[in-house]
């Protein structure tokens, strides 16, 4: 099996008029939700899709996430992304995603999460089945391939001197 690095084409949009604030620019809000539904067809291509959560009784779960907003976006602008594994574990998964103007090419923003392998009975975090893992690490093999993005792992803050 052929696997891309990194993944594209799982999902496009557009900027739509009510994801626009009163700066005349896409909301915060909706860059977070153009990831999430982005992570949607992440997750079934992940094998984490509606079949296997519904089969296992698990469910997936943020634990951790960050956006860099780096351009901003405009009403009707198509947004194309990637996606790429970072890391993995039986309960955890660590992906890194980035949102692109679909024309101009620009990075408009960059999205980084660690998900929670859920048992959704029991509300715990719990292993996943093994030919999942095995297919998390197929992608990782692959993206392994791929240079680490600069923006993963970047810590908050402001410092003196450090350019915008």
């Amino acid at each position: 099996m052929s696997i891309p690095a990194p993944v594209t084409d799982l999902y496009t949009v557009s900027v739509k008029p009510e994801w626009i604030d009163h700066n005349d620019h896409m909301n915060v809000a909706y860059y977070t939700l153009a990831f999430d539904l982005l992570i949607d067809e992440w997750h079934e291509y992940l094998g984490l899709g509606p079949a296997y959560r519904k089969q296992a009784g698990v469910t997936t779960m943020a634990a951790e996430c960050h956006i860099i907003y780096a351009r901003e976006l405009r009403v009707g602008d198509p947004l194309t992304f990637t996606s790429m594994l970072l890391d993995h574990d039986e309960k955890r998964i660590h992906y890194y995603h980035e949102m692109f103007h679909g024309t101009e090419g620009y990075l408009a923003a960059t999205y980084e999460q660690v998900t929670l392998h859920m048992n959704t009975e029991q509300r715990r975090v719990a292993p996943m089945a093994p030919a999942l893992f095995d297919r998390l690490a197929a992608i990782k093999k692959s993206h392994d391939t791929l240079p680490r993005p600069k923006a993963v792992g970047r810590v908050m803050g402001v410092k003196a001197g450090r350019p915008l």
